[in-house]
């Protein structure tokens, strides 16, 4: 009996011994022994996704190593084309911000340099329209304002003269025909007081002028020429006892009221502009002031020193704080069909090529190619390469695309080696 218990002692102990050593054996397993375990469901290329093979060995396309995918890691490979995986902790520190590619209004503000120019259509050139001399001068200087209808200076003429005294002969022969009785004549001494009043009128005589003829019976050897316009003198050449005649120019008066403003615009930006489209003049130096304006003409050829298109703009100048000849700064704003667009530090423009880095989820970026059009201060416009929704790096573009590069310059390290 003790020879049989003797014996189940040392079998137990026998059966302890050996279950503790291969417990110890499998604890010391290599890593790689395991790993090896698992299965491997094919390779593939980390640079170009859409290649995959049964076997290890180089990508045909760009020569790197094929990388095992394991069964169950499929899901979290995301390692297609160019596809860099980084952790939030690293966004952060790297600052990387995420938005949606929108569908929106692109407002684009095209700036312009422009000037100052006087309103054609309220200039008013003053001319004598008969011949003599001035005997005095009222507006005697340049910048003079002057009102419709204010005396600008007196003038002698024979011509004007020899009219009045017809006008007066005409006057007297209606007032002696009237007592005829034939009423021929009473009706040619009628056709020449109205043709001889015709010629004083012509002759730039205004109403009370004649009435003051006609009420005195006396002509008058002086006569008064008056300003047409309100306004600004900006050219004179009116001076005492100066010899006019018709082609005399006297005056220009200019009515600063309302200015235009021509602006030179590059032929890239014409398409956005048209008649009738608002606009803002700036005042070129430090200043609050700006003035609504309105595209009032475009000119139909290129100007041949600057290469830019003239735009015309109408504008009130409340204040006379726009002067002709001084410099100001246009700014027109364009809005037009909604578009797909995006931050513009979204885009990483080489020059060739233009990309964006879509984020995938879980800490995984994609790099993008995309065509961009057109582009204001703060969105670029999407032609191709996105759509509406997609979320997108808008903020650390540039160390996100260093991650991808130094990815992809270990892959090529890894491959040599």
């Amino acid at each position: 009996m003790k020879k049989l218990l003797i014996i189940l002692l040392a079998a137990l102990a026998a059966g302890a011994y050996i279950g503790y050593t291969r417990w110890r054996t499998g604890a010391r397993q290599p890593a790689g022994e395991a790993a090896r375990e698992k299965r491997i469901l094919y390779y593939h290329c980390p640079m170009h996704p859409d290649y995959h093979s049964d076997h290890p060995g180089d990508c045909p396309v760009c020569g790197m190593r094929l990388e095992p995918v394991y069964a169950g890691e499929q899901a979290a490979s995301h390692a297609v084309s160019g596809q860099i995986h980084i952790t939030p902790e690293r966004q952060q520190l790297i600052g990387v911000r995420v938005g949606e590619a929108a569908l929106e209004s692109l407002v684009r503000t095209i700036r312009a340099a422009g000037k100052v120019a006087l309103d054609e259509t309220r200039l008013a050139k003053i001319h004598p329209r008969v011949e003599g001399w001035i005997e005095s001068v009222q507006a005697d200087f340049l910048g003079q304002h002057v009102e419709q209808g204010q005396p600008l200076l007196r003038i002698y003429s024979p011509e004007l003269f020899t009219a009045q005294q017809e006008y007066l002969l005409a006057l007297k022969s209606r007032d002696l025909m009237s007592r005829s009785s034939m009423a021929g004549a009473r009706a040619g001494s009628e056709a020449l007081v109205q043709a001889s009043l015709r010629r004083l009128q012509l002759w730039n005589l205004s109403d009370d002028q004649i009435d003051a003829i006609r009420e005195t019976r006396e002509p008058s050897a002086v006569v008064t020429l008056h300003s047409p316009a309100s306004g600004y003198v900006i050219a004179r050449n009116a001076y005492t006892r100066q010899r006019v005649t018709p082609d005399t120019e006297l005056y220009t008066v200019a009515d600063l009221s309302r200015v235009w403003v021509m602006a030179d615009v590059f032929p890239a930006d014409m398409a956005a502009i048209s008649v009738g489209q608002q606009a803002r003049v700036e005042l070129a130096y430090p200043s609050s002031r700006t003035f609504p304006a309105r595209v009032d003409y475009i000119q139909p050829a290129l100007d041949p020193v600057t290469r830019t298109m003239r735009v015309r703009l109408a504008l009130d100048n409340p204040g006379l704080w726009l002067k002709p000849e001084m410099f100001v700064s246009v700014e027109f704003r364009t809005a037009g069909a909604r578009r797909l667009v995006v931050p513009v530090s979204a885009v990483l423009d080489s020059g060739l090529t233009q990309t964006v880095f879509v984020a995938l989820g879980e800490g995984y970026f994609e790099p993008r190619a995309v065509r961009t059009g057109e582009q204001t201060e703060d969105k670029v416009e999407i032609l191709s390469g996105l759509a509406p929704g997609e979320r997108i790096v808008t903020s650390g573009t540039f160390l996100i695309d260093s991650e991808s590069q130094l990815k992809a310059a270990v892959s090529g390290i890894h491959h040599h080696d």
